[in-house]
């Protein structure tokens, strides 16, 4: 790969295309659970003061009231990046009073169920929409899966590029379609290397007990109050996270937009047996939005996904349809608890990395054979990625030592670092780190985490509570900056103002609503 990566940069760089590092977009979406002094998960609403979190671009919840998600603008650099969704944490830590966020991928102290709020957007058609497809998350799924926080990587190259690699190519599709195959063509390479994330990203060996209670699992116990595999990368990826039997059933093809849209959309519409045995309207309340085996199309728990900012009111499904493919979306980032926002540049420029070769190199069809194993790969990694005798099966499809399988990975991406690190450093560096975690697993962030538990007397929950209490103690003592401060201000203000509008506008009632919500 490497030498056939040399040749595409040596042509690119021939043809004058302008350089990459300066066409890029990147965003993040970062989740954290709110925690009482205790450690407990909160049990208070979103706070007034950091806005509704309906309307609200920059601070939102995710599944549960106490489940914030920050969200970065898309940026031009990755110090930038990191700068807001630093500035996002310190505004959050001024208006949650005496609570804390938690800073690991699984959650800790839980009690049952019925101690995880519901998120709530209001009473408008849209907010209401919002919380009945979580209730029906909970029916199908429960409330335990639906705790477990990540990082969303957003990446994008904007028209600079991708007018003049077009031609390139010597492509004539008009350019929308263009760049639609292109992005396929890059989620497909990319799946077939991204074993490596559980691996180099993967942060969370261990779990709490409370999160296991009443659930199988294979896991080991540790200490008194927790559990572990010995060799686990990402237990959030394994079984025990975001998997479900019934969406191991979604045949999406990523072969063409067209074939991904339609069988999305077949997986929204056609009834699905056991959630027609939910119900969907009982006793007068919503248990979901629909018995359709996806109630939407954001349920599939999908690694990465082709996106497209959708207009109000529309389907994700139709807005990829009409105008095609934005941004690629990573969804299978742990938390790193020794990282204050979770993901530092080193990572991020790693990922871009992934991307970049992804999207210039050749990429062949992908048949459903062929993502069940990278996926089934991709697991192993996540439940026993740090044993020295792990064996697995590369994009290639070539077996080897995953030691040997990342050594080659990175020696592939070098030609690549070298280049972006003549406009933009820091690329080699990554890749430098990468390295390392290759050569010897305790570089990696899982096993960070296990030797802290082990440091902790074998407890989870006291490892995690240090490193939250650390990152709340730097967030509150850092200085406050004013310019991004009164922009959060500003927003979280007219946020509450236009989720309040949105309640006065609504002249439909909510069945009419959905009814032209997925009719449309």
């Amino acid at each position: 790969m490497s030498d056939n990566l040399t040749r595409i940069l040596e042509k690119i760089e021939q043809a004058g295309i302008a350089p990459i590092p300066a066409t890029m977009q990147r965003g993040l979406e970062k989740e954290s659970l709110r925690i009482d002094a205790d450690g407990v998960l909160s049990q208070r609403p979103h706070p007034e003061s950091l806005g509704a979190a309906l309307t609200h671009r920059y601070i939102t919840t995710d599944y549960s009231e106490a489940l914030l998600e920050f969200v970065t603008p898309v940026t031009a650099t990755v110090p930038a990046l990191l700068d807001f969704l630093s500035g996002l944490h310190q505004f959050a830590y001024r208006n949650i009073g005496d609570e804390k966020l938690w800073v690991n991928s699984m959650p800790c102290i839980l009690h049952g169920e019925d101690s995880i709020p519901i998120a709530d957007y209001g009473n408008s058609n849209a907010g209401r929409m919002k919380s009945v497809y979580r209730t029906g998350l909970a029916y199908r799924y429960g409330k335990l899966m639906q705790t477990i926080s990540g990082i969303h990587f957003n990446f994008s190259l904007n028209d600079a590029f991708w007018q003049p690699y077009r031609d390139f190519l010597g492509s004539t599709e008009p350019l929308r379609d263009f760049k639609s195959e292109q992005y396929l063509g890059l989620m497909r390479n990319f799946y077939r290397h991204d074993w490596v994330i559980p691996y180099l990203f993967g942060a969370s060996p261990s779990v709490c007990r409370t999160f296991l209670e009443g659930r199988p699992h294979h896991l080991q116990q540790l200490g008194q109050t927790s559990y572990y595999l010995p060799h686990a990368t990402s237990l959030r990826l394994s079984d025990l996270g975001y998997q479900s039997e019934a969406q191991a059933t979604v045949h999406l093809s990523l072969n063409s937009l067209a074939e991904y849209t339609e069988s999305l959309v077949r997986a929204t519409t056609e009834p699905y047996p056991p959630y027609q045995k939910i119900g969907i309207k009982v006793d007068g309340a919503y248990r979901q939005l629909n018995s359709s085996l996806l109630q939407i199309e954001n349920e599939y728990y999908a690694s990465i996904r082709p996106k497209r900012i959708a207009h109000s009111g529309e389907r994700p499904s139709h807005a990829l349809q009409a105008r095609g493919v934005e941004y690629i979306e990573l969804r299978s980032l742990d938390l790193d608890p020794f990282l204050p926002v979770g993901i530092d540049e080193d990572g991020i420029r790693f990922l871009e990395l992934m991307m970049l070769a992804s999207l210039l190199q050749p990429s062949a069809p992908m048949d459903w054979e062929e993502f069940v194993q990278l996926r089934n790969t991709r697991t192993r990694v996540a439940e026993y990625g740090r044993d020295p005798d792990l064996v697995i099966t590369d994009g290639t499809g070539r077996a080897c030592p995953l030691r040997n399988c990342g050594l080659d990975l990175i020696a592939s991406l070098e030609p690549l670092a070298a280049y972006l690190d003549q406009s933009s450093q820091g690329y080699q560096q990554a890749l430098t780190r990468q390295r390392a975690a290759f050569e010897d697993s305790q570089n990696t962030p899982s096993a960070r985490v296990l030797a802290g538990v082990h440091e902790h007397n074998n407890v989870f929950f006291a490892f995690a509570m240090t490193q939250a209490e650390r990152h709340e103690n730097n967030f509150k003592n850092a200085p406050v900056k004013e310019t991004e401060n009164d922009l959060l201000y500003r927003e979280a203000q007219e946020s509450l103002r236009q989720a309040q509008q949105m309640e006065q506008d609504d002249t439909l009632d909510f069945e009419t609503f959905l009814d032209h919500y997925f009719n449309q």
